[in-house]
């Protein structure tokens, strides 16, 4: 077999290889500088957050990779009409095979239209709390409090119930306390007022709420409710805590615990009366 090839046909193919790699090298460049540029925009947008924008930049990217890929192929005379074919049927032995894997990018796709939480929200998803930091095809990221990373997988995400504790950037912060019966429930509620809302972190809206949660078996628990920024809930709840218990001290308004009441054991023969000898004994004497 003659591999020789003549002038003119090395003229062809290096034309051919040339210009395939040129659309290559141009279009993977217009490739990421379009899906940039749409996740620039899409954040710009007031009614589109980073999460769907990063989606949509990926499926950019992806889409024009691809239609670059069968460009470059038609280059070197593939007919792209049964490259389609086999890469549908490559596809769907795919699929079969990572049905797990695609039910997570389509749980991602779906989390990211829906926009059940957002980048920076404190959710808890699957069983699992944290602050969202990432969400891609496949897992959701989340800081959890003790700045632990926790990744759910999305298909998880999406078939479990999803509690967002977060509101346009605002989370509840809900501060429980118990005191006693004869204390002043009414003075207990204003300390709590007081404090939480002249904090600078609190927010005027939603109104913080104050009130009886419930009458326990040995206190009354009262419960402030105020919004803070999210990145500020854990380091308000802690301080407010302090200083309500500081408050409530000063105020002589008692925080019930349970005391431990230790009786020695001859203590506890001599609050018993003597027995009696039994009838044997008594008839004996």
């Amino acid at each position: 077999m003659d591999l020789k090839l003549n002038g003119d046909e090395l003229l062809y193919w290096a034309l051919r290889i040339g210009s395939a790699a040129l659309i290559l090298i141009l279009g993977l460049w217009l490739a990421f500088f379009i899906s940039r540029l749409a996740r620039k925009k899409a954040i710009e947008h007031p009614r589109i957050d980073t999460t769907l924008g990063s989606f949509l930049s990926l499926m950019i990217r992806y889409a024009l990779i691809i239609l670059v890929l069968i460009v470059v192929l038609q280059q070197f005379g593939v007919q792209t009409t049964s490259l389609v074919a086999v890469l549908g049927a490559s596809a769907l032995a795919i699929g079969l095979a990572l049905q797990g894997t695609l039910t997570n990018v389509a749980s991602g796709i779906m989390i990211a239209i829906i926009r059940p939480y957002h980048i920076g929200d404190f959710v808890e998803v699957n069983g699992k709390e944290g602050t969202v930091t990432e969400l891609d095809l496949f897992f959701t990221r989340l800081r959890s409090t003790d700045e632990r990373v926790v990744l759910v997988p999305n298909g998880q995400a999406a078939s479990n119930p999803i509690i967002n504790h977060t509101q346009r950037g605002r989370r509840r912060c809900i501060i429980t306390i118990g005191i006693g019966y004869e204390d002043d429930i009414d003075r207990a509620l204003q300390i709590m007022r007081d404090l939480m809302t002249r904090d600078p972190r609190a927010a005027a809206e939603p109104p913080a709420w104050f009130g009886v949660k419930e009458l326990a078996d040995s206190a009354v628990i009262v419960e402030g409710r105020a919004s803070v920024p999210s990145e500020a809930h854990r380091v308000y709840k802690a301080d407010l805590t302090k200083l309500i218990k500081e408050a409530f001290d000063r105020e002589g308004i008692e925080i019930p615990y349970p005391h431990a009441v230790q009786i020695s054991k001859g203590e506890v023969e001599l609050r018993h009366p003597p027995r009696k000898p039994p009838p044997a004994a008594r008839s004996a004497g």
